[in-house]
């Protein structure tokens, strides 16, 4: 997701120059074979041990990542449609991106609401326990936006005003339950303070609702004059509607922009103590750092763009450009160096704890029983053998046993003649 929102951000730097398009393009192509690794990881886990796709989706922590494969399907789609769709390669891939948009709304609907009655019906959380991660589940609906704003521009007539509207109503949907869902984040911090350390960067993931909501609005609302009928919203009103409802979006992203930035300096103030006392310890939960934050990004473009191209937004844009490469450069340093100091992907280590139903001995239990059946035949085999040896080795000892006991029942008896002949001499010896 951070690599594909990095991507997202270079396409709408407003000072263009030799070089950025390709470098764009890097970390799209690198995005793809990312998503491709980690599809095929994860399949792979779920094919050696069938169990734990189950317990993902009853896991407290991993059942509330399982959208992100939805919002990376959904980055990357937003990535072909920037880099791809165009004259150079002709309507085919328009028409392919139409469809595949359609697809996208269809899984972030599905997904959003599923893993919520999923964590509603099977798990029990306390406002303790409360961090923005709770908003992930409705990540899939806020980049719809984005998504209907960046192929709206690549396309037109009805198909664009289908995408535009379609994309207004999943993206409220989507901003509107993060924003009820930050109400308990809030009385959270109220009654409880702060998250723990390792917890933190995930304070970032509250930058994101407003972000994306900011870019897909305003992006959608610029489009929108363009492709509106003449009838539109009533009689000779579809230029007009057009044109009220891109000052409206413009409003609206305005308003919002304040919010994300709100959000975002509660965020970093809040790692100021503990990255001050070098409490930092890795967790992926670093990549929070720069996913939503390429939204704030990509929001502030737009913003400035609203504004006819506003140049200090636009250099604070640029500025936030450069410190989410740096970071994403530092934060995958570190992922690559947790792994090798078996801090990340190690049994019992963060998102590896035995929580949620999830447990090491189960997945232990179930690769024995692979290899038992592995070993067909020539286990049993060898089990059969075990057992003819253990039961001779019973009938040896109970034999000894019984020889054992010949040899002390004569030892008793000449014991018995002994004191016999004890008793008789000491008679004698008295008469």
């Amino acid at each position: 997701m951070a690599t594909g929102g990095l991507a997202n951000v270079l396409y709408t730097v407003p000072f263009r120059f030799p070089g950025l398009y390709a470098l764009g393009c890097i970390f799209f192509l690198l995005n793809i074979a990312l998503f491709i690794f980690n599809a095929s990881m994860i399949s792979l886990r779920f094919y050696i041990y069938p169990s734990t796709f189950k317990a993902s989706f009853l896991h407290p922590t991993e059942s509330l990542f399982i959208p992100a494969a939805v919002i990376s399907f959904g980055t990357i789609l937003i990535n072909i449609t920037q880099y791809g769709v165009g004259a150079k390669t002709g309507y085919w891939l328009e028409e392919t991106m139409s469809i595949m948009y359609w697809l996208d709304c269809g899984l972030a609907i599905v997904f959003s609401i599923g893993i919520y009655l999923i964590m509603w019906s099977t798990q029990t959380f306390t406002i303790s326990q409360m961090t923005p991660i709770w908003i992930f589940p409705a990540y899939p609906l806020l980049i719809i936006g984005p998504h209907a704003g960046n192929l709206s521009s690549k396309t037109s007539g009805s198909r664009a005003l289908n995408i535009i509207v379609s994309g207004y109503v999943i993206q409220g949907i989507g901003f509107l339950v993060s924003l009820m869902i930050y109400s308990a984040f809030l009385y959270r911090l109220m009654t409880q303070k702060l998250p723990k350390e390792s917890l933190r960067p995930g304070m970032f993931i509250s930058v994101g609702p407003s972000g994306f909501t900011i870019a897909g609005i305003v992006s959608m609302g610029q489009n929108l004059p363009k492709v509106v009928p003449k009838d539109w919203m009533g009689p000779a009103n579809g230029e007009f509607a057009g044109r009220v409802s891109m000052i409206m979006a413009n409003w609206l992203g305005l308003w919002l922009w304040g919010l994300a930035f709100w959000f975002f300096f509660v965020s970093v103030g809040a790692h100021w103590s503990c990255a001050a006392r070098g409490k930092m310890d890795f967790a992926m939960t670093w990549y929070s750092f720069i996913f939503p934050n390429t939204a704030l990004t990509t929001a502030t473009f737009a913003i400035a763009k609203a504004l006819d191209g506003n140049k200090p937004i636009q250099y604070v844009g640029c500025a936030m450009t450069i410190m989410l490469i740096v970071t994403w450069f530092f934060v995958f340093g570190m992922m690559i160096r947790a792994v090798v100091l078996r801090q990340i992907l190690w049994p019992q280590k963060q998102e590896d704890r035995t929580e949620g139903g999830w447990t090491q001995p189960a997945v232990e239990e179930e690769r024995r029983k692979r290899l038992g059946s592995l070993a067909g035949m020539g286990g049993d085999e060898e089990n059969g053998l075990g057992k003819v040896w253990s039961f001779g080795r019973s009938l040896s000892r109970r034999a000894h046993g019984y020889k054992g006991g010949e040899q002390n029942g004569v030892s008793n008896a000449e014991g018995g003649r002994r004191r016999g002949w004890s008793v008789r001499r000491s008679l004698s010896r008295r008469r």
